[in-house]
Parts: structure tokens; sequence; C-alpha cells
């Protein structure tokens, strides 16, 4: 008996003290659903690092708490973590130890994607990288700005025109328009791919897709070969595609005190192998302007000034849907659908009072013009992308495809009277104008290393064909039979076709701190349009070579050297070929001109990069020659009407200087700035008048605060003064300020923010042509003060997986 109850009092004492230690892993080690990923590349060349040893450590902690290696694409990941701060470190033999510290992972945030790390080479470093995972509001590079997104502040609750207007190098002007500064053709992409294919105005498309889908914008001075050759430089806008386990989403709102709101939601789901994405907006704003406009008309035996005030004001709504799907058929094997449907209208008034003035300034005349106007406009896009893995050392095919539909209705009434001479008629004219815009887009692409990964040999096709029919109707008021009659003059149909096909090959390679990329792109191109007048245009088809070349040197730890250069062209397209007269305003009038031919510009960078733990510098000096240069140009005839069209002016240099920066005090305090001064030059056949020279500046200056109580603060402030063929645009100061509070758990965010606190966004033109001189004075309602609301929610799918016990000491 003795035996038995000491045998039971022995396997007793066992049983606690296993449940004890068992207990003590379950607190030491719970069940989460924390997880930390990235991916691993070369500093030089960002090819991958496959087999890169990553080790995993909470934050206050010496010992290593997981260990793994990256898979033969450099990529890596940790699961099962639980809530806390962690750091890890990366090794590879030759390289030098890159920390990453401050990952946070919270119950909101638990899928932490770190991006992409950059190792660097031993002979070119002196000792440890230490960097942070939280990302910049910008990135400055060799070639590319990158703007994040999410990281900003004064981006939540907006739309991608808002966001626009913070990135530097960047101008967006009163119709929305986005431009890079120094750059006559900008192109604006979506994920890659040309998006003017898919909208007839652009703008609208910016103004209604939220900020809560995009990831970050690129400002690409340099674009690689894979990209189209035209356009000088390209804004490319990068959808969010990365979603985290489960269930997940948000829902916004934002109202301003100009009536401007905005309300939007977003919702994803991803499983094992696939993901469901969708989300929808509506915008709403009002838009308010106020524009004078003094001209003098100069001729041999008079002189006779135009002066024009008015004020406009416009209300537009809009919507935007989204669906996607990201599915891995197979390990090696990726789809990805989505589809977008965008819907505008709008509703506008405009009132302009005209008085011509004599020699002896005397007002002779006095015409008021009242305009009213309606719009609608919608926009269907759908996209396919197909990715193959080919083998095990990093070849990649990917294929996508890219359908687009847009149709826009406007109806406008133009009504003028004379307030004097009294013997001059009233008119009344209203336009109809349907636009239909229809394209596809193709393309195939295939990558791979050569020589053990340390380059890349790239090649593929594209082909892009675009339809745009424009219907424009114009009729006259008859007084008296009391009805509208056809103005055959002014009516006409616009039909325009362009099929470009392309094909490119590039080379990357980096050895050592060096780095070589280069490439070619050849384009044909085969435009024809015609009118229903019977005027048609053929233009014989042409190819367009794009050379492109880069290289880039790093060293002693902290800096690098660059040098690109690339041929770039500006194709006439159809708002700029579309000869249809627009009379609204009779005094100024405007339209296109179908003899353009395209502009080509060579233009070359060389630049220098300066890093250090807190700070970077990164100066570079650009050169561009341009040749067959399109731009408006404005005569003015002898009755003292205004036309304007486009036209091959002439020829055009440019040499500018940029200094870019950043620097974080601490972890709380970030600042980036912006300053670029350039000079350009042109020489005309066209008119003497084309024959100047100018300077032009621009300048940006950007700061976030992380405070206590999870509160944070942004402002970014910007200006830019720019010359053009016939003149010059200059800006006031633009400034915008946010703050934020999150609340419950990081569930709820409050921002307040304002735009243009300290005055109203105006823009000064001044033009200067042989017989004219003109100046424009305008503002709008810039001026807002907005309140946004998000919530975030989520649910996560549990999987059970076996946690690994801890390292033995």
């Amino acid at each position: 008996m003795k035996k038995l109850i000491r045998n039971f009092l022995s396997l007793t004492a066992l049983s606690l003290i296993t449940l004890s230690i068992y207990a003590k892993k379950i607190k030491l080690y719970p069940t989460e659903n924390g997880i930390i990923r990235g991916k691993v590349v070369e500093e030089v060349g960002a090819l991958i690092v496959p087999f890169a040893g990553v080790a995993l450590y909470e934050s206050t902690a010496e010992q290593v708490l997981f260990t793994t290696q990256t898979d033969e694409n450099g990529y890596f990941k940790f699961i099962n973590l639980k809530s806390g701060s962690y750091r890890i470190k990366v090794s590879y033999v030759g390289y030098t130890i890159l920390f990453v510290n401050e990952i946070i992972i919270t119950g909101k945030d638990f899928d932490k994607n770190i991006g992409t790390l950059k190792l660097s080479n031993e002979s070119s470093m002196l000792s440890e990288v230490v960097i942070t995972a939280q990302k910049p509001i910008v990135e400055f590079g060799a070639d590319v700005i990158t703007y994040n997104v999410g990281a900003s502040i004064l981006a939540e609750g907006s739309t991608a025109t808002d966001v626009l207007k913070n990135v530097p190098m960047v101008q967006v002007d009163i119709d929305g328009n986005a431009t890079i500064a120094g750059k006559r053709s900008t192109r604006i992409f979506i994920d890659g791919k040309p998006s003017e294919y898919m909208t007839s105005n652009i703008a609208d498309l910016l103004n209604v897709l939220p900020s809560d889908a995009i990831e970050k914008i690129e400002v690409m001075t340099n674009p690689p070969s894979k990209y189209s050759g035209d356009g000088e430089g390209i804004l490319n806008i990068v959808m969010k595609k990365g979603f985290k386990v489960g269930f997940n989403g948000n829902l916004g709102v934002t109202a301003g005190l100009q009536g401007n709101s905005n309300a939007n939601a977003n919702a994803s789901y991803k499983g094992k192998n696939y993901s469901f994405n969708g989300g929808g907006s509506y915008r709403q704003n009002i838009a308010k302007s106020d524009n004078q406009n003094y001209r003098t008309n100069l001729f041999p035996d008079t002189t006779f000034y135009l002066n024009q005030f008015n004020d406009s004001r416009n209300l537009g709504d809009g919507g935007n849907i989204r669906l996607g799907l990201d599915l891995d058929i197979t390990p090696k094997q990726n789809l990805r659908l989505s589809t977008n449907y965008n819907v505008n209208s709008n509703n506008n008034r405009t009132g302009t009072d005209f008085y011509d003035i004599n020699e002896q300034l005397k007002e002779v005349r006095l015409r008021n013009q009242q305009n009213l106007g309606d719009g609608k406009s919608n926009n269907f896009v759908f996209t396919a992308d197909y990715n193959l893995k080919t083998d095990t050392i990093g070849g990649a095919l990917s294929m996508g495809i890219t359908i687009n539909t847009n149709a826009n209705i406007s109806y406008r009434t133009f009504n003028r009277t004379y307030a004097f001479p009294a013997n001059l008629n009233p008119t009344l004219q209203q336009n109809s104008n349907e636009t239909g815009n229809d394209g596809i887009t193709f393309n195939l692409d295939y990558d791979k290393p050569i020589f053990k990964k340390r380059d890349r040999l790239e090649f593929g096709i594209a082909y892009n064909y675009r339809k745009n029919d424009n219907d424009l109707l114009v009729e006259n008021f008859n007084f008296s039979s009391q009805r509208y009659i056809t103005d055959k003059k002014l009516t006409n149909k616009f039909f325009y076709n362009e099929n470009i096909f392309s094909g490119y090959t590039a080379y990357n390679y980096r050895k050592n701190g060096w780095g070589i990329k280069t490439g070619l792109r050849a384009e044909l191109t085969n435009v024809n349009f015609d009118l229903s007048t019977g005027s048609n245009y053929n233009v014989d088809p042409y190819i367009s070579l794009f050379p492109n070349i880069s290289l880039s040197r790093f060293f002693k730890k902290r800096y690098n050297l660059g040098a690109t250069y690339s041929v770039r062209v500006n194709r006439p397209r159809e708002n700029s070929l579309n000869p249809q007269v627009n009379n609204s305003d009779t005094l100024n009038i405007s339209y296109g001109n179908p003899n353009l031919t395209p502009a080509y510009t060579h233009q070359m960078d060389f630049s220098f990069g300066a890093f250090g733990e807190k700070w970077s510098f990164t100066p570079r000096i650009s050169y561009s020659k341009s040749s067959g240069v399109i731009e408006r140009y404005r005569i003015v005839n002898k009755n003292g009407v205004s036309e304007s069209t486009f036209e091959n002016v002439g020829s055009n240099t440019a040499l500018s200087l940029m200094l870019n920066g950043n620097y974080r005090p601490n972890t709380k305090i970030v600042s980036n700035a912006s300053f670029r001064v350039f000079q350009t030059n042109y020489i005309s056949l066209l008119n003497s008048s084309l024959n100047r020279d100018g300077f032009g500046f621009s300048a940006v200056f950007g700061l976030s605060m992380q405070l206590p109580f999870k509160t944070a603060f942004e402002s970014n402030v910007n200006y830019a003064n720019t010359p053009n063929a016939q003149g010059r645009s200059k800006g006031s100061i633009n400034s915008s300020f946010a703050a934020r509070k999150i609340f419950f758990k990081n569930k709820l965010t409050a921002r307040v923010s304002a735009s243009d606190p300290f005055g109203r966004r105006n823009n000064i033109i001044f033009n200067q042509g042989d017989n004219f001189i003109s100046e424009s004075y305008g503002t709008n309602n810039s001026s807002n003060l907005m309140l946004s609301l998000s919530y975030r929610f989520s649910k996560i799918k549990t999987n059970k997986v076996v946690i690994p016990p801890p390292p033995k000491k």
C-alpha cells in the first residue's frame, strides 16, 4: 500500500510539474495571428536574394525568437506572432547585416508587410545598416519620386486629385489636370497602364478615385523601357493589392465647410490562395472661381483693349465602384481580375462681362454672357493579369489585357446680350456634345536572370487601340421663328482611330556597387481621323525608337551616383488634332490643328545621393532638348477676336537643378523638402515672338509628427512659377494642414484638415504675342475646413498551427 501511495504521489507531482511547464509555455507563447513578411533584394539592381537568413527578435530581447530563410524569390514570413514590438536581422554571405526595428503588431494591424529590404555589398559598406519599418511619406530615388499615400494624414478621406496636390514635382491646375513640373507632356498611368485610354477626361477619373484605394504615387522622370515612350514623364498611381488574412475593411465619410463631401467603403477577404476585394465611393463638390483678364491689342494704326470679368460655379457629384479577385491557381500561377466603374455629373453656371475699350480709353461696347451647362459621363474598365513563374531561378511571364469604354454627354447654352450700343441684338446658342471613347490594351512580358541572379533580362510586346467619336451639334435661336436652327459651319463629327504596336528589351546588371540598366523600345504608330464634312486625315505610319540607359554607383555605405539618358515622344491626340471650333467665348475662340507632328525629347539626368541614419539628400541636374514642341499658340485678328490652337512652335532646351531631402530627427518627426529651379529657351521659325527664354522654379515642403495620445499632425506647402512659349504661369503659395486622433483600440480615426487657410488659391497667367499682351488673374474657393471619420473592421480566420518550442539556451 505504501508503495502504491508513493507511486501515486510521484505521478501527481510529475503531472503538476508538467502542467506548470505547459502553462508557462502557453503563457509565453500564446496562439496569435500576427504576421511579419517581406522580401530581400540586392541594393544595386534590386535582384532577389534567395536563402538569406532572417532572424526575429522581440524588441527588448537579445535572444533570437525564430529564424527562417528567404525562398527562391526572396520572400520570407513569420506567422502566429502575439501583439508587441519586434525587430528582425537579415544576413547573407558577402552582404552587410541589416536590422529592421520598431515593427509593431497590434490587434488592428496584425499583418505587417515591411516591404522590400535591400542588402548592400560588404565591399561598399562600413558597418551594419539599421532602418525602421515605417515608410516615409516621400522617398527620393535617382529617377523616381515615390509618395506613400498610406503614410500621409493629408491623404486620408480624400481623392486622387487632392493627393496629387501634395506630391513633390507635381502641379494640379484649377481644372484638376496634373502635370510634372517642367514637363510639357505628362502621362497618367494606373498600375502601370495608361489611364487616358480609360476616359475622355482624366480629371473626372482622378476626382472620384478615393485615396483609401491608393497605395502610392510614383513620379517617373525617366520611365523604363517597359513603359510607353509617350510623355516626357509619367505619374503612376499604384492601387492597393495586398490584403490581410480574413475579412477586413473600412468605412469613411468626409464633409467640408465649402459644401464638399465624400463617403467611401472598402472591404477585402483573403483565403488560403485567393482574395476578394471591393469598394465604392461617392463625392460631391462645389467649385467657385472668378477671373479677370486684361488684353491689349496692338496694330500699326490703332491700339484697343478688351477686359473680361467672369465668375463661375460648378456643382459636381460622382461615384466609383471597384471589384477585384486575386487567385493563386497553382504555386507558380496567379490570376488577377479587376473592374472599375465611374459615373460623374455636373451642373455649371458662368457669367461674363466683356468691355471693349478704344484707343482713347473709352468704353464703346459692353456685352454680358450667361453660360449654363449640364454634363454626364460614365466609364467602365476591365483588367485581367496572368503571371507565371517559369523556373526556379526567377523567370517570370506576365500577360495582361485592359478593355475600357467611356461615354460623355454635355449640354450648354450661351445667352449673349448687350448693355450698349443699343442697336446690337441678343443671341442665344446651344451646344450638344456627345463623346465616345473605347480602347484595348494588351501586353506580354518576360524577364529572367542570366548570370547567377546578378542581372535580369526583360523583353515584351504591347498593343494599344483607341477609338474616339466626338459629335458636336451647334444650334442658334431664331427670334423671328422662335426655334433653333442648326449652325452647319460649327456642327461636325470627329472620328479618331489610333493603333500602336510596340516591343522592347531591357537588361539590368550589377556587381560590386555598380549597376547598369539599358533598354530599347520600338513603337509603330498608325493614326487616322476624319470629319463628317468629308475631310480625311491619314497620317503615314511611323516607327519611333526610344533608347534608355541608366548608370549607378553605390559606395561607402551612404553615397550613390547616377546618370540616365532617354528619348521620349509627345504624340498629338484627338484633343489637339480635332479642328472643331469652340466658340463658347466668341472673342476668344479655340480649335485643334490636324497638321500637328510628333515632338521628340532627349533628356538626361545626373544625380547624387547621400544617406544618413536620420537624413537623406539627393540633388539632381537635368537637361532636355525637344524638337517640334507642341504648345498652344494664340493670335489676335484685326477685329479683336483671339484665335487659339496647337502648333509645333519650335525647339526647346531646358536645364534644371533639383534639391530633394528628408530629415527625421527622431522616430516621431519626419520632414521632406523639394526645390527645383530651371532655365528654358525656345527657338521658333513660326513666329519671332516665340524666341524667348526664362527661369522658373517650384518648391514643396512637408512635415509629419506623431504626437502623444495617439494623435498626429501633418502639413504641406508648395509653390510654382513656370514659363511657356508665349508667357508665364505663376501660382500662389498653397498650403494644407491636418491633425488626426485614433480612438477605440485603433478602430476609429477622426481627422480635421484645412486647405489654404491663409487665402484662396490664385493663379496669374501672362501671355504675349506679336500684336497683343494679355494678363489673367484667377482665384478659386480652395480654402476649406474638413472633418473626416473612418472606421476599420476585421474578422480574422484562425488556423491551428503548431507553435515551435522556445529556443534552447
